[in-house]
């Protein structure tokens, strides 16, 4: 079966079967490796992307559901060059120790910033339930809150 769906801004076409969790899909089919398999019960959120600007925990989202939709993954949040508000106050505040959970954790938070431009500490709490190993919630509100100075409210 074939899937059209937009993936970082580009056409994509998916082929396999329609209940293929798209964290697979994005990965083997599409080398995007930067969406990561943590717990595949949807829990942890080190595999969260953005489906049609919001965020979704994509071992659990079965290709079929996102035809058609916009995926942005953490390689389409910003670039080397470029870095999105966020990737460069992570950077800042040195939020990743293992750095394995960080591509969910900055998608996550790309989504509350674009609900939620200038969060109090409440709504990165509420918002943020990625687990992070290594505990370095602290510097991650930090860096939220950096970010939401920095943005002008237009996240992917």
């Amino acid at each position: 079966m074939a899937i059209e769906i937009s993936v970082n801004g580009k056409p994509v076409t998916l082929h396999g079967d329609e209940d293929t969790p798209l964290l697979w899909a994005l990965r083997e089919e599409l080398g995007l490796t930067g969406t990561k398999f943590g717990c595949g019960i949807a829990a942890c959120g080190a595999c969260s992307v953005h489906v049609d600007g919001e965020v979704m925990r994509s071992c659990s989202v079965p290709i079929g559901t996102v035809a058609g939709k916009a995926v942005t993954t953490i390689e389409g949040l910003g670039t080397p060059e470029a870095p999105h508000a966020l990737q460069a106050a992570w950077i800042a505040h040195q939020v990743p120790q293992c750095g394995y959970c960080q591509s969910g954790q900055l998608m996550a938070a790309a989504a509350l910033l674009k609900h939620t431009p200038h969060p109090t500490d409440a709504d990165i709490d509420a918002a943020m339930t990625n687990i992070c190993r290594c505990a370095t919630y602290v510097r991650i509100r930090e860096a939220i809150h950096a970010a939401a100075g920095t943005q002008a409210g237009a996240v992917a």
